[in-house]
């Protein structure tokens, strides 16, 4: 399926000097506030308290969220779990107060909020804090649990996303390689290294919480950077075969521009799903949403004008891919127009 059909191959290559320059000052302006500003790590990754809690009826996360953030204890994470009962409260490390405290604090202002106080039963050998109108009436809100995520499981959640990260980056080169040819594979994970870090530059710059669904999207636009740029190499290595007499920039004109079709249509769909996100995911997916939005972006961009230009600057050419007899293109119509 196509939504139009262009007739002659835009020359993207001619404008890659230009593009690339460009592509290199966003890089260097992101690795300079990496540097300089560093990521506002979530929770996740610099410890802190975990406190879960079931209201009787839905609940208002949104009260829920300017009660806990009225007691000052920094950027506190509130969002629903499992049902919109569930809520999950995070907070960030406090020297200063006990774990039980603290967790007794938020509980008592959550009850508050709820025009309620706080009453502790032993069930089975087991407390039970519940926040009631009275003591017997039903409770509206529950403490199931809380737990302390300390610094060092913080550390090794690092660590392993920085591993993930890794095996992720060699997996997509040995594939490039044994599909293609390994001018191919090192100008690919150039560029997706190039979307990762301008997202991580996003996030440095403003100062957003970097959390572990970031660091999932993060991944996903390593997949999904890869996949484009794959499409554009399989029809680089087709035009070789088919197209004899055209040069290797005008190869790779060819093969992006027969592909914008089917760009347009991918990209769109993917970015309408992710704008849903963004739009009525909630403070959950935000972020989530934001490095995926900026990950889709910049992915079609690093495909067209860092990939396939890094591919042609290492000298790749047709006998690099094409192992055999070449079909001779029709000499009347050297291009053949863009077809997706």
């Amino acid at each position: 399926m196509e939504f139009f059909r262009i007739r002659r191959d835009i020359p993207f290559m001619r404008h890659a000097l230009v593009f690339n320059i460009i592509s290199a000052l966003t890089f260097l302006a992101a690795v300079f506030f990496l540097a300089t500003r560093g990521l506002h790590l979530s929770i996740e990754f610099t410890g802190g308290t975990v406190i879960e809690v079931a209201y009787a009826q839905t609940a208002d996360i949104g009260k829920t969220r300017a009660a806990v953030e009225a007691m000052g204890f920094g950027e506190a994470q509130v969002q629903n779990f499992g049902t919109s009962r569930d809520v999950l409260v995070r907070l960030p490390l406090r020297g200063n107060v006990k774990q039980a405290d603290l967790v007794d604090r938020v509980f008592d202002a959550l009850c508050k909020a709820e025009s309620g106080q706080v009453f502790r039963e032993s069930e089975s050998g087991q407390a039970r804090i519940y926040c009631a109108s009275a003591a017997g009436q039903p409770a509206s809100l529950t403490l199931k649990q809380n737990q302390f995520v300390g610094p060092q499981v913080g550390k090794e959640l690092a660590e392993d996303g920085v591993k993930a990260l890794i095996f992720v980056v060699i997996g997509i080169m040995a594939y490039l390689a044994v599909r293609f040819e390994w001018k191919f594979s090192v100008a690919a994970i150039v560029a997706n290294l190039h979307d990762v870090v301008i997202i991580l530059g996003f996030f440095a710059f403003f100062q957003w919480e970097f959390s572990l669904s970031v660091l999932a999207a993060v991944l996903a636009v390593l997949g999904y950077s890869v996949n484009e740029s794959v499409v554009i190499f399989d029809r680089i290595r087709e035009a070789f075969r088919k197209y004899r007499k055209m040069t290797t920039h005008e190869v790779i004109d060819h093969a992006i521009t027969s592909t914008m079709s089917r760009t347009i249509i991918t990209h769109g769909c993917t970015q309408m799903m992710v704008l849903s996100m963004l739009l009525f995911g909630g403070p959950t997916l935000h972020y989530f949403a934001v490095a995926l939005t900026i990950g889709i972006l910049f992915g079609i961009y690093s495909s067209v004008f860092v990939a396939a230009a890094i591919a042609m600057w290492l000298g790749v050419k047709r006998e690099d891919l094409v192992k055999g007899p070449v079909k001779e293109s029709d000499p009347n119509d050297p291009n053949a127009g863009a077809v997706v």
